[in-house]
């Protein structure tokens, strides 16, 4: 059964990571596709006087998006952070919901305490089966282990114990890196996030003080106007950091909650098999 369950799980993981490096290659694709064909769309900049391939290139921005798409090529990369974070925040949502079961974890495990102090093994077994999720399956893990080893007339009391608590820690050994799959990429997009923004405003920057200097004459105007260009980058970048923070806290806090859900739930088998064999 342990195997069964190792193979399993190692079959999800394997598939998570390779969503993850998918989830980056459709990231980059899409920012790309985003800056090149939207952003950089004839219609957002002014033209007047220029050829139709000059447009683009030096036509001056006249919406949000022709500013945007004057950041530069680091403007792609930020992109591609931020829809990386999008994507796999949402397939975080739909695995720990699925991780959590069918029902309300805590009521859940009070269910357990009730079952297990009219030792009801089979009805604890039965509410497994019913809740499922990661936590369910680390119960039901405990649960068939005690029944097996309750009837061992060749294991002590203690050996029993160990049994049941190595089961448990076996059970939930296997379920945790399924939670926190992919966290990593969150975790790696909030720190390089402001990075490459900021990246991308020191390459505008050069490039604004260069064109000034080329053109010999002092043109504050030009000069805030890459300037603003230039920022345009740091503001996607501190977007794509704040929401990779605020992502990977809220997983994180959730995986905690699970995590001591399933110690709970652990102790009170141990409790109850200490109760009953005493």
């Amino acid at each position: 059964m342990s195997n069964q369950k190792q193979s399993k799980n190692s079959g999800k993981n394997l598939f998570l990571s390779y969503f993850a490096g998918a989830s980056i290659i459709v990231a980059l694709l899409t920012g790309i596709v985003i800056y090149t064909f939207i952003m950089g769309d004839p219609s957002n900049f002014e033209g007047a006087g220029l050829r139709p391939e000059d447009i683009v290139e030096k036509g001056h921005p006249k919406n949000m998006l022709g500013i945007i798409h004057r950041g530069g090529v680091i403007v792609p990369l930020l992109f591609a952070v931020n829809i990386t974070v999008i994507i796999v925040s949402i397939e975080r949502l739909i695995t720990l919901k699925s991780a959590s079961g069918k029902g309300d974890g805590n009521q859940f495990v009070q269910n357990m305490r009730s079952l297990l102090a009219k030792d009801n093994l089979d009805g604890a077994i039965a509410a497994c089966d019913k809740q499922q999720g990661s936590l369910a399956a680390v119960v039901k893990s405990g649960l068939t282990r005690y029944i097996s080893v309750k009837s061992n007339d060749k294991l002590s009391r203690d050996e029993k114990k160990v049994a049941i608590e190595k089961e448990l820690e076996e059970a939930t050994s296997l379920e945790l890196p399924m939670l926190s799959r992919n966290l990593v990429v969150i975790s790696t997009c909030a720190s390089i996030g402001t990075l490459v923004g900021l990246i991308g405003t020191v390459f505008g920057m050069i490039k604004a003080f260069a064109a000034l200097a080329n053109a010999g004459a002092p043109d504050t105007a030009a000069l805030a106007t890459g300037i603003s260009e230039a920022l345009i980058n740091t503001a996607f970048g501190i977007i794509a950091s704040a929401l990779a923070i605020i992502a990977y806290n809220y997983f994180s806090n959730r995986i905690d909650g699970m995590t001591h859900s399933m110690d709970e739930a652990g102790y009170s088998i141990i409790s109850n098999f200490q109760a009953t064999h005493e």
